[in-house]
């Protein structure tokens, strides 16, 4: 043979191993991500409160104002009025 077993092994386990972990250490761009849907967090009762997540990610309003996720975002849209747009996920800088 050519190759020992070992060489053979290297070469397939190399060739995979790039397109497998490529993926971890790739930045993702959040100006691609979706606009928040403000939809979903629309409570069905007119009279029911909605409560949101305690999750930390982010979102940057055009009103200057950092919010803790899109859930306190589209509940700060319903209540302030439609002026109120987002602008990007993350810290307004």
């Amino acid at each position: 043979t050519a190759f020992p077993g070992k060489t053979v092994l290297f070469l397939v386990c190399s060739t995979l191993a790039h397109p497998v972990f490529s993926g971890f250490f790739k930045r993702y761009d959040s100006d691609k991500w979706p606009k928040p849907p403000c939809q979903m967090y629309r409570p069905l009762d007119p009279c029911h409160e909605t409560s949101c997540p305690n999750i930390t990610a982010y979102v940057c309003a055009t009103n200057g104002r950092t919010y803790q996720n899109e859930c306190f975002f589209c509940i700060a849209r319903w209540e302030f009025g439609p002026q109120i747009k987002f602008e990007r996920h993350g810290k307004c800088s």
